[in-house]
């Protein structure tokens, strides 16, 4: 028996299945890991800082004898990552080696160090603040320095290291400002500096960077929870600021957040923070919908198509509708189709993207099929925001691969922001497109989307009538995230079997584990109603507050909704905590409750909340049909 350095674990673990206890006795986690599929037997000798030659060694000498496992050999590994941010952490805990979301330890300590520097900025602007105001050119940095720190966008060191120098040159320029009195404490992220590469890369393996130098279980989780709903805030209110939608409230709060990090402050201070975040993340989400619709108009029922034409095309995944306006009017007449992946699929129920005739439909599913749909497209990909992950070794399109805004990933070309008043230039990406064969079809539905606030208030009085007579005995809210979790097959039995007077109201990727099956429809309307991207989970909000209106009730939590939310990363916490400030109670989350939550501070939400795990289909069905959220 031959190891190959390239074989994937995958690979490994079919053909010699008790293999498994050679990784178990030496604490490798590779057992179960979602990304054996991925990593291959190089990728985990270099996780684990072992030589690579005696790795592959040591494997076929078990195998030669028979999984005879000898003494473990201790392991030194020179970085000390720590993540919690997202639904798939290691062992609901945290990744401490590699990231199952394949982010390699260095660079998720790089994105530490970032975060570091934004804290720095915060303790200089919040001193600011009452003296001579902030600019906002500080705000937009925060944000896109925060939306780079999100899981699956910034993968590429050297763009985080330069980052990292931006945001070092932004404080400093405070802190020259700031005036602070002699003698007043400054913390490290408001002093360390440098600009040389090795010294940034050994700040960032610092311990007193990672989230567990904290020693407090609970002061932890606070300040993981309070964090991880700031980013995704800072992600939204970047997407309404690139369409000229700013509020100075958000950025204060997100400057006032993370400058809270750092100081000394009693658990129910922090609480109450958090809660806040709920209040400004409800802001980013309404500024958001105002820049979306002000811009592209209100988005209405539309069929959208999932097949393919004969011409070369390019396909644009992320959330970016700035992005795909330019992709659309520099491709006009190129003879160039667009598809749209992810969560790009509702803009087609724009109006104002109607107008692009080549705008033909959407190529794929949600986020975690990309390896397979990017390969089958045969045309340039561009990743606008999250979520790009990593190639695998047969993958052929990284040539094809082109990234933009926040996204980065070593290797991929990446277009350059626009400059105050200009377009991003996409003729790189036009140029290779022509020269690319036309992409394989994958499927030939179409489904049915743009159920926006406005369209579904335009058929409240259907709506309401089917309620009060019956046909529609309760709506189930299952927004959010879809992920490569087994149980996350939970959505889609959920869907199958609830009964068929019930219409789900959904918005994000979550939408691709029902969205085509044959649910049929109550009275002319659909029993999955698609909002639209995850920040669209505003307009249920918005919904769910007029039909209360409608129905003359006092509390939205009387109304006959009940909600079953899927998470997996940092928006979907900032959509959560908008759904709570908004006084809405009993919701179901999976597949998991987040890592960063402690027991006590879970125990909050469940008091206060009454925030609750997914169990079976069919207790959280009969559970929700009885009216027990």
């Amino acid at each position: 028996m031959s190891v190959k350095k390239d074989m994937t674990l995958e690979e490994l673990f079919k053909l010699y299945p008790k293999i498994s206890s050679f990784f178990l006795k030496r604490k490798m986690l590779c057992v179960g890991c979602p990304m054996q599929p991925y990593h291959t037997i190089q990728d985990v000798a270099e996780i684990y800082k072992v030589r690579l030659s005696e790795m592959i060694e040591e494997i076929e000498e078990e195998i030669r004898l028979g999984f005879k496992v000898p003494k473990n050999k201790k392991i030194k590994r020179r970085y000390n990552m720590f993540c919690f941010q997202c639904q798939e952490t290691a062992k609901n805990t945290g990744c401490t080696v590699r990231g199952v979301c394949g982010k390699p330890e260095i660079t998720a300590d790089l994105q530490d160090l970032l975060v570091h520097v934004c804290k720095g900025i915060s303790f200089y602007a919040e001193k600011l603040k009452g003296k001579v105001g902030i600019d906002r050119k500080v705000g937009r940095f925060l944000t896109r320095a925060l939306f780079t720190t999100l899981t699956n966008v910034g993968w590429d060191d050297d763009v985080i290291i330069e980052r990292i120098k931006e945001g070092l040159r932004m404080r400093d320029e405070l802190r020259e400002r700031a005036n602070i009195p002699e003698g007043e404490r400054v913390p490290d992220c408001a002093t360390w500096s440098s600009f040389d590469r090795d010294e940034i890369i050994e700040k960032a393996t610092k311990d007193e960077l990672r989230i567990t130098s904290i020693e407090d279980e609970d002061t932890r989780s606070l300040i993981g929870f309070l964090v991880t709903g700031v980013k995704g805030i800072a992600a939204y209110t970047e997407h309404a600021s690139i369409l000229g939608y700013e509020k100075d409230e958000i950025y204060d709060f997100i400057i006032e957040a993370l400058y809270s990090t750092i100081k000394d402050l009693t658990k129910d201070q922090r609480i109450g923070l958090i809660l806040k975040a709920g209040e400004i993340a409800v802001e980013a989400l309404r500024l958001l919908d105002e820049a979306n619709t002000s811009t592209y108009g209100h988005p209405e029922i539309t069929e959208i198509n999932l097949n393919v034409r004969e011409n070369p095309g390019i396909l644009i995944s992320g959330h970016d509708l700035k992005d795909l306006e330019e992709l659309l009017e520099q491709t006009k007449g190129t003879g160039i189709d667009i598809y749209t992946h992810g969560e790009m699929l509702p803009a087609h129920s724009y109006p104002k993207f109607k107008e692009f005739k080549h705008l033909v439909g959407n190529y794929g599913g949600s986020w975690w099929h990309q390896n397979e749909e990017f390969e089958s497209f045969n045309g340039p990909i561009i990743l606008t925001t999250n979520c790009l992950i990593p190639l695998r070794k047969e993958n052929t399109y990284l040539s094809r691969l082109f990234t933009t805004g926040p996204v980065s990933y070593p290797g991929a070309k990446h277009i350059p922001d626009r400059s105050s008043g200009g377009k991003k230039d996409f003729s790189q990406v036009i140029e290779l497109a022509k020269k690319c064969a036309p992409p394989k079809p994958l499927d030939n539905q179409r489904i049915y989307g743009g159920f926006g606030h406005n369209q579904v208030l335009a058929l409240s009085n259907k709506i309401i009538d089917a309620v009060k007579k019956g046909a529609i005995r309760r709506f189930i809210v299952m927004a959010g995230c879809d992920g490569r979790h087994k149980t996350r097959e939970y959505y889609t039995e959920v869907a199958q079997k609830l009964p068929k007077d019930t219409v789900i109201l959904t918005a994000g990727c979550a939408k691709y584990r029902y969205n085509k099956l044959p649910l049929g429809d109550i009275d002319g309307i659909p029993r999955v109603i698609d909002a639209g991207q995850c920040n669209d989970s505003y307009s249920l909000a918005v919904i769910a507050m007029k039909l209360k209106d409608a129905f003359g009730l006092d509390d939205i939590n009387k109304l006959p909704v009940s909600y079953d939310i899927a998470w997996y990363e940092q928006k979907a916490v900032s959509v959560l905590l908008a759904l709570l400030s908004l006084g809405v109670k009993g919701i179901r989350l999976g597949p998991t409750l987040p890592g960063f939550l402690s027991p006590n501070v879970a125990k909050v939400l469940v008091e206060k909340f009454d925030i609750k795990s997914i169990k079976d289909p069919e207790s959280d069905i009969e559970a929700m049909m009885k009216g027990l959220y």
